[in-house]
C-alpha cells in the first residue's frame, strides 16, 4: 500500500495535472505527469466504467498498479504529481503484462532510467 505522502487527493491538484500535465500513452495505460513543489513523488490511479462495469475487477486493476509503483517508488523520479488511467482492455491483461507495460510507460515519461 502506497503511503499518504505518495498519494494524490486534492480535486485542485487533479485538476492540475489535467490542465498542465504531459501525457504519455503505452499500451493499455495513459500516464499523465507535472512538476510538484515538493521532493516526493504522488500518484493516483483511474479505471472508469469504460475499463469494465464491474467495481471488482476496476479495484483489481488499481491495486495491482498501487503495487507495481509501490515496489518501484524510491527508482521513481522524486517531484513529479503521476495520474496512470487505465484503458478498456486492460482487464484482460495478466500481472507480467501490466508490469511491463507499466515499466515502458515509465521509462518513455524518462521518470525511471533505462
Amino acid at each position: 500500500m502506497l503511503s499518504k505522502e505518495h498519494k494524490i487527493t486534492q480535486k485542485k491538484d487533479f485538476e492540475n495535472i489535467f490542465r498542465k500535465g504531459v501525457s504519455f500513452k503505452e499500451g493499455f495505460l495513459i500516464l499523465k505527469t507535472s512538476r510538484n513543489s515538493s521532493q516526493t513523488s504522488r500518484f493516483a490511479f483511474i479505471a472508469s466504467q469504460k475499463v469494465s462495469k464491474k467495481a471488482t475487477i476496476r479495484n483489481k486493476i488499481r491495486r495491482q498498479l498501487k503495487e507495481l509503483i509501490r515496489s518501484r517508488v524510491s527508482e521513481i523520479k522524486k517531484g513529479t504529481d503521476n495520474v496512470f488511467i487505465a484503458l478498456s482492455g486492460l482487464e484482460n491483461k495478466n500481472s507480467d503484462e501490466i508490469k511491463n507495460t507499466l515499466v515502458d510507460l515509465l521509462k518513455k515519461a524518462k521518470l525511471i532510467k533505462n
